[in-house]
Protein backbone atom coordinates (compact mmCIF):
# COMPACT_ATOMS: atom_id res chain seq x y z
CA UNK A 1 0.00 0.00 0.00
CA UNK A 2 1.44 3.56 -0.64
CA UNK A 3 1.47 6.94 1.27
CA UNK A 4 -0.86 7.95 -1.39
CA UNK A 5 -3.64 5.37 -0.85
CA UNK A 6 -2.93 4.84 2.58
CA UNK A 7 -4.93 8.61 3.27
CA UNK A 8 -7.32 8.42 0.71
CA UNK A 9 -9.11 6.45 3.70
CA UNK A 10 -11.56 8.17 6.05
CA UNK A 11 -9.87 9.44 9.78
CA UNK A 12 -9.04 7.07 11.80
CA UNK A 13 -11.53 6.52 14.70
CA UNK A 14 -11.72 6.25 18.44
CA UNK A 15 -14.09 2.97 19.58
CA UNK A 16 -14.71 2.88 23.32
CA UNK A 17 -15.22 -0.47 25.36
CA UNK A 18 -16.89 0.00 28.21
CA UNK A 19 -14.80 -1.81 31.71
CA UNK A 20 -16.91 -4.16 33.71
CA UNK A 21 -18.24 -1.97 35.98
CA UNK A 22 -20.41 1.15 35.05
CA UNK A 23 -22.48 1.65 37.65
CA UNK A 24 -21.92 4.47 40.09
CA UNK A 25 -19.75 7.82 38.92
CA UNK A 26 -19.38 6.05 35.46
CA UNK A 27 -22.22 7.78 33.57
CA UNK A 28 -19.95 11.22 34.59
CA UNK A 29 -16.87 9.87 33.46
CA UNK A 30 -18.45 9.02 30.02
CA UNK A 31 -19.61 12.69 29.39
CA UNK A 32 -16.21 13.42 30.20
CA UNK A 33 -14.85 10.88 28.00
CA UNK A 34 -16.78 11.31 24.68
CA UNK A 35 -16.57 15.73 25.67
CA UNK A 36 -12.72 15.57 25.21
CA UNK A 37 -12.29 14.12 21.58
CA UNK A 38 -13.49 12.63 18.75
CA UNK A 39 -15.20 9.18 19.39
CA UNK A 40 -17.65 7.53 17.57
CA UNK A 41 -19.07 4.93 18.72
CA UNK A 42 -18.78 3.11 22.64
CA UNK A 43 -19.38 -0.88 23.34
CA UNK A 44 -21.44 -1.83 26.24
CA UNK A 45 -19.57 -4.72 27.98
CA UNK A 46 -20.93 -6.16 30.91
CA UNK A 47 -20.83 -9.70 32.21
CA UNK A 48 -22.74 -11.99 34.31
CA UNK A 49 -25.65 -9.62 35.32
CA UNK A 50 -29.35 -10.70 34.23
CA UNK A 51 -30.38 -8.44 31.08
CA UNK A 52 -32.64 -6.67 33.59
CA UNK A 53 -29.96 -5.29 35.47
CA UNK A 54 -28.05 -4.85 32.08
CA UNK A 55 -30.81 -2.79 30.77
CA UNK A 56 -30.62 -0.72 33.82
CA UNK A 57 -26.90 -0.11 33.60
CA UNK A 58 -27.37 0.65 29.88
CA UNK A 59 -30.04 2.82 29.70
CA UNK A 60 -28.46 6.28 31.37
CA UNK A 61 -25.10 5.40 29.17
CA UNK A 62 -27.24 5.15 25.85
CA UNK A 63 -28.70 8.68 26.44
CA UNK A 64 -25.42 10.15 26.95
CA UNK A 65 -24.40 8.51 23.44
CA UNK A 66 -27.11 9.63 21.65
CA UNK A 67 -26.67 13.09 23.03
CA UNK A 68 -23.34 13.45 21.59
CA UNK A 69 -23.83 11.29 18.05
CA UNK A 70 -21.97 8.16 19.44
CA UNK A 71 -22.79 5.10 18.31
CA UNK A 72 -24.19 2.55 21.28
CA UNK A 73 -23.10 -1.19 20.60
CA UNK A 74 -23.74 -3.75 23.20
CA UNK A 75 -21.42 -6.58 23.40
CA UNK A 76 -22.20 -9.78 22.71
CA UNK A 77 -26.38 -9.95 23.48
CA UNK A 78 -28.32 -10.01 20.65
CA UNK A 79 -31.39 -9.95 22.87
CA UNK A 80 -30.11 -6.82 25.01
CA UNK A 81 -29.28 -4.81 21.88
CA UNK A 82 -33.06 -5.62 20.56
CA UNK A 83 -34.18 -4.82 23.80
CA UNK A 84 -32.32 -1.31 24.00
CA UNK A 85 -33.29 -0.76 20.36
CA UNK A 86 -29.23 -0.13 20.32
CA UNK A 87 -27.47 0.83 17.32
CA UNK A 88 -26.08 -2.09 17.11
CA UNK A 89 -23.84 -5.16 18.49
CA UNK A 90 -20.69 -6.77 18.38
CA UNK A 91 -19.90 -10.55 17.99
CA UNK A 92 -17.72 -12.68 19.41
CA UNK A 93 -16.19 -16.52 17.63
CA UNK A 94 -18.72 -18.05 20.11
CA UNK A 95 -21.79 -15.85 19.98
CA UNK A 96 -24.81 -15.62 17.64
CA UNK A 97 -24.31 -15.39 13.98
CA UNK A 98 -24.17 -12.22 11.55
CA UNK A 99 -27.33 -13.57 9.87
CA UNK A 100 -29.27 -14.26 13.42
CA UNK A 101 -28.09 -10.54 14.27
CA UNK A 102 -29.00 -9.08 10.94
CA UNK A 103 -32.57 -10.70 11.63
CA UNK A 104 -33.18 -9.53 15.09
CA UNK A 105 -32.24 -6.05 14.55
CA UNK A 106 -32.40 -4.58 11.25
CA UNK A 107 -30.58 -3.94 8.03
CA UNK A 108 -29.51 -0.25 9.88
CA UNK A 109 -27.68 -2.20 12.96
CA UNK A 110 -23.77 -2.30 13.12
CA UNK A 111 -22.80 -5.32 13.71
CA UNK A 112 -19.33 -6.18 14.23
CA UNK A 113 -17.25 -9.70 14.24
CA UNK A 114 -14.33 -10.60 16.19
CA UNK A 115 -11.47 -11.61 13.87
CA UNK A 116 -8.89 -12.56 15.96
CA UNK A 117 -5.93 -12.58 13.69
CA UNK A 118 -7.57 -15.08 11.13
CA UNK A 119 -8.35 -13.49 7.30
CA UNK A 120 -10.39 -16.41 7.42
CA UNK A 121 -12.41 -15.08 10.12
CA UNK A 122 -12.77 -11.94 8.59
CA UNK A 123 -13.53 -12.65 4.94
CA UNK A 124 -15.97 -15.20 6.30
CA UNK A 125 -17.76 -12.48 8.39
CA UNK A 126 -17.73 -9.75 5.67
CA UNK A 127 -19.17 -12.79 3.47
CA UNK A 128 -21.86 -12.60 5.95
CA UNK A 129 -22.53 -9.02 6.09
CA UNK A 130 -20.87 -7.70 9.01
CA UNK A 131 -20.67 -3.78 8.96
CA UNK A 132 -16.71 -3.91 10.22
CA UNK A 133 -14.54 -6.86 11.62
CA UNK A 134 -11.95 -6.57 14.59
CA UNK A 135 -8.16 -7.66 14.52
CA UNK A 136 -6.41 -8.19 17.90
CA UNK A 137 -4.96 -8.81 20.26
CA UNK A 138 -1.98 -6.12 18.91
CA UNK A 139 -0.24 -5.43 22.42
CA UNK A 140 -0.35 -7.03 25.77
CA UNK A 141 -3.57 -6.06 27.88
CA UNK A 142 -5.17 -6.46 31.10
CA UNK A 143 -8.97 -5.81 29.63
CA UNK A 144 -9.02 -9.99 28.85
CA UNK A 145 -7.37 -13.23 28.54
CA UNK A 146 -5.11 -12.64 25.17
CA UNK A 147 -5.39 -15.90 22.90
CA UNK A 148 -4.42 -14.25 19.51
CA UNK A 149 -2.09 -12.04 18.68
CA UNK A 150 -2.74 -9.81 15.20
CA UNK A 151 0.12 -8.20 13.22
CA UNK A 152 0.06 -4.62 11.37
CA UNK A 153 -0.04 -6.90 8.19
CA UNK A 154 -3.60 -7.83 8.45
CA UNK A 155 -4.53 -3.95 8.48
CA UNK A 156 -2.55 -3.68 5.39
CA UNK A 157 -4.27 -6.29 3.61
CA UNK A 158 -7.71 -6.23 4.86
CA UNK A 159 -7.53 -1.78 3.86
CA UNK A 160 -5.70 -2.62 0.30
CA UNK A 161 -8.74 -5.38 -0.68
CA UNK A 162 -11.50 -5.05 1.14
CA UNK A 163 -13.91 -1.59 1.58
CA UNK A 164 -15.57 -3.22 5.24
CA UNK A 165 -14.15 -1.33 8.16
CA UNK A 166 -11.36 -2.92 10.39
CA UNK A 167 -10.81 -2.11 14.32
CA UNK A 168 -7.78 -3.04 15.64
CA UNK A 169 -7.94 -4.12 19.24
CA UNK A 170 -5.96 -5.01 22.30
CA UNK A 171 -3.44 -3.14 24.89
CA UNK A 172 -3.47 0.13 22.17
CA UNK A 173 -2.40 3.08 23.93
CA UNK A 174 -1.78 6.80 22.40
CA UNK A 175 2.37 5.77 22.73
CA UNK A 176 1.43 2.91 20.52
CA UNK A 177 -1.27 3.45 18.10
CA UNK A 178 0.04 5.74 15.45
CA UNK A 179 1.25 2.81 13.59
CA UNK A 180 -1.77 0.72 13.30
CA UNK A 181 -3.24 4.29 12.26
CA UNK A 182 -0.57 4.19 9.53
CA UNK A 183 -1.08 0.68 8.57
CA UNK A 184 -5.02 0.51 7.87
CA UNK A 185 -7.00 0.78 10.85
CA UNK A 186 -9.96 2.68 10.34
CA UNK A 187 -11.10 2.62 14.14
CA UNK A 188 -9.04 2.26 17.29
CA UNK A 189 -10.63 0.01 20.13
CA UNK A 190 -9.79 1.05 23.54
CA UNK A 191 -10.73 0.16 27.12
CA UNK A 192 -7.72 0.14 29.99
CA UNK A 193 -6.12 3.21 28.46
CA UNK A 194 -8.77 5.18 29.20
CA UNK A 195 -10.53 3.79 32.04
CA UNK A 196 -7.93 3.03 34.33
CA UNK A 197 -6.78 6.68 34.57
CA UNK A 198 -8.10 10.24 34.02
CA UNK A 199 -10.68 9.43 30.81
CA UNK A 200 -10.91 12.83 29.53
CA UNK A 201 -6.66 13.26 29.17
CA UNK A 202 -6.40 10.07 27.67
CA UNK A 203 -9.13 10.48 24.77
CA UNK A 204 -7.70 13.78 24.19
CA UNK A 205 -4.33 12.10 23.92
CA UNK A 206 -6.24 9.34 21.46
CA UNK A 207 -7.70 12.44 19.73
CA UNK A 208 -3.68 13.79 19.09
CA UNK A 209 -1.97 10.55 18.45
CA UNK A 210 -4.64 9.54 15.19
CA UNK A 211 -4.02 12.90 13.87
CA UNK A 212 -0.47 12.42 13.84
CA UNK A 213 -1.16 8.82 12.77
CA UNK A 214 -3.11 10.35 9.31
CA UNK A 215 -0.66 12.52 8.57
CA UNK A 216 1.59 11.44 5.99
CA UNK A 217 5.22 10.74 7.08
Amino acid sequence: MTDDTDFEREPTQLYLISPLEVGGDFPQRLERALDAGDVAAFQFRVKDIDQHEAVRLAEPLQAICAARGVAFIVNDSISLAKRLKADGVHLGQDDDTVEEARKALGMDAQIGVTCHDSRHLAMEAGDAGADYVAFGAYFPTTTKETKHVAGTDLLEWWQAIFEIPCVAIGGITPENCVDLVRKGADFIAVSGAVWNGDEAEAVAAFTKAIAEGMTPA
